[in-house]
Formats: structure tokens, C-alpha cells, sequence
């Protein structure tokens, strides 16, 4: 069986959830884990993405996927393990999309202030990165009410736990705990899981 491909940085917050469902899907052997820098649009990546945008993956009948969501879903059936996606269409299977497109929007905002400080600070926009930072603060508080108990891993918590280790990670600086303390319980309980221990951004 020809081995799929998975484009990656170590620090992406987006290849970060894919690399896990890898892991808790028992696919490790089955997924070779190429790292790229997304600005230099490497030929490889941009065939894979032609935006050249990771995680991508080409899966093992040359079938290019993009978004982590998309290719998270996708192995999400192709593995072995307890499904981390309810049957489709369920009350369940809202409910967890519901809490994995809430970490969506946290990772989406922190990626908009990372590169915004990325800029020369005679360039960046003060006006944006306060608007951002309180959108931020919102959204944590929106994402805790969603958050399961710390007994639950699907796709919904691992992607909250994710979300909130890249905010410690690139925004160390953010009280964002004090605004979500069902993410912050989570998110301790997560980290010690062997798939999130061989991911944690470096």
C-alpha cells in the first residue's frame, strides 16, 4: 500500500490536530510527515495545496486534501479506534462541530495577531491587534461553554485542547484561562496523552 503524505510545520496549530488524529487513529505507519515552510512554496506543497497552505495531505491514491478539519474527518474513517466524529446528522455529531469550529475561530484569530507582530513594528496596526485580541477573549469565553467534561476526547475537545496549547505556545502573555476554565481543565488532562506529547509545538 503506497504511504500517504502529510505536509506540516511543528509549530502549525492546524497540522498539530491533524498529526494527533493520525495518532489516536493508529495510522502513524501509514503517514509520512513532511515538513514544509508554507512562504517558500515548495513544488511539492503547492501540488498538494496550490495555496500553500499546510496541513496537506496526499492520501495513498494520490488524492490531494486541505483543511485540517476536512483531512481530520476524513481519517477520522479510515482508521482503526473509537470514531472522534458522531454518526452524521445526530444531535452528538453537532454538538461536536459545534465545539471543533469554536477552536477553529480561536486558532484563526491567533493566527491573524501572530502575523500581524510578525510585522516591522513600525507596520503593524494597533487599531487590528486590539480588535483581535478582544474578539480572542470573546470567543474563549464562547469555546468553554461548549467544552466537554475531561473524560470526553473527540473531535470537538482534542481540537479546544489544540487550540489552547498554541495559545500558550505563540500568545503566552493572554489570561485566556481565567476566561475558559473547562478548557483550561481539559487541556491539562489532554497534553499528557501520548499523541499530544509527540506533537507539542517546538
Amino acid at each position: 500500500m503506497a504511504q500517504m503524505k502529510l505536509f506540516i510545520s511543528p509549530t502549525s496549530v492546524f497540522a498539530r490536530k491533524v498529526r494527533i488524529v493520525v495518532r489516536e487513529k493508529g495510522l502513524a505507519d501509514r503517514v509520512e510527515e513532511i515538513t514544509r515552510i508554507p512562504v517558500e512554496a515548495a513544488p511539492d506543497l503547492v501540488a498538494a495545496n496550490p495555496l500553500s497552505q499546510i496541513p496537506a495531505l496526499i492520501d495513498d491514491s494520490g488524492v490531494a486534501w486541505t483543511d485540517s478539519g476536512l483531512i481530520s474527518a476524513w481519517l477520522d474513517t479510515q482508521g482503526s479506534g473509537p470514531c472522534l466524529l458522531p454518526g452524521a446528522g445526530s444531535d452528538a455529531y453537532w454538538q461536536v462541530r459545534r465545539a471543533e469550529t469554536a477552536a477553529s475561530a480561536l486558532n484563526e484569530m491567533m493566527a491573524k495577531i501572530v502575523y500581524e507582530n510578525r510585522r516591522p513594528e513600525n507596520e503593524r496596526s494597533p487599531y487590528w491587534l486590539e480588535r483581535w485580541q478582544d474578539n480572542l477573549r470573546r470567543a474563549f469565553g464562547v469555546a468553554d461553554a461548549l467544552c466537554p467534561q475531561t473524560d470526553v476526547f473527540d473531535m470537538g475537545s482534542l481540537s479546544l485542547g489544540v487550540a489552547a496549547t498554541f495559545c500558550d505556545f505563540r500568545l503566552g502573555l493572554l489570561d485566556w484561562r481565567s476566561l475558559a476554565p473547562r478548557i483550561a481543565a481539559l487541556q491539562e488532562v489532554l497534553e499528557r496523552r501520548q499523541s499530544f506529547i509527540e506533537t507539542f509545538p517546538k
